[in-house]
């Protein structure tokens, strides 16, 4: 037994034992495709906000909405961005009236609130899929355990035989699926946890950007009523 390699625990594996295996294997390399789109995603979401901020805050200082509007178009992977570009697209669309009502800044509020849940929902997209590896990817890997184990004392009841050693190789090819499943669980946790806190930093600062620009509408609706 000792000179047993995975190769020949293979061979020995039972169907039901081979088809866990081949579950735990899907389940990896979804949570690793997952894994790496998300991580793109929301790196390309940080790199390009912090491009962003300083030209767009700029424009407004300037009050040159047009260009902070074709700045953010150009940041459309930056998550605040397309918050704050739905916000400003609302406003702009009213700014040559005379007189900027307290409705469309109203209006722009609730802009703003619907791209934060959108953009919200987006970076969750696949957050759910590690979550569900990640809390039975285990119980997975034990069924095969289970299965294996009760093969193994039945073989060893159909041969009349005794003792640890007539068990101790149907055991340890059971115990491969249990393995199998903590290495596909453990990362598609601790995947799981990074991005929920990235996702609650991105909102935070979501929220944050666009309680800044309702306060520039603001100032802007006064500049126009004095």
């Amino acid at each position: 037994m000792g000179g047993m390699n995975l190769a020949e625990m293979w061979a020995q594996m039972g169907p039901t034992a081979k088809g866990v295996v081949f579950i735990l294997a899907f389940m990896s390399i979804y949570s690793i495709g997952v894994m790496f789109e998300r991580f793109l995603t929301f790196r390309q979401a940080r790199k390009q906000s912090r491009e962003f901020v300083n030209p767009f805050a700029e424009c407004l200082k300037n009050n040159n909405l047009d260009e902070a509007l074709a700045i953010s178009e150009r940041n459309n992977k930056s998550h605040l961005a397309k918050v704050l570009y739905s916000g400003l697209q609302e406003f702009q669309a009213h700014e040559k009236s005379k007189e900027i009502p307290g409705e469309v800044v109203e209006a722009s509020r609730r802009s703003l609130e619907r791209a934060t849940a959108i953009g919200v929902e987006e970076f969750k997209r696949g957050l759910g899929g590690l979550a569900t590896i990640g809390s039975t990817a285990p119980f997975v890997g034990l069924f095969g355990t289970t299965v294996g184990i009760i093969n193994a004392f039945q073989g060893m009841k159909a041969e009349e035989t005794a003792g640890i050693a007539a068990v101790a190789g149907g055991i340890a090819e059971a115990l491969v699926t249990t393995a199998f499943g903590l290495f596909v669980a453990v990362p598609a946790v601790v995947a799981y946890n990074y991005f929920t806190n990235k996702l609650e930093t991105f909102t935070v600062e979501m929220d944050n950007s666009s309680s800044e620009l309702v306060d520039y509408f603001l100032k802007r609706r006064s500049q126009k009523g004095a």
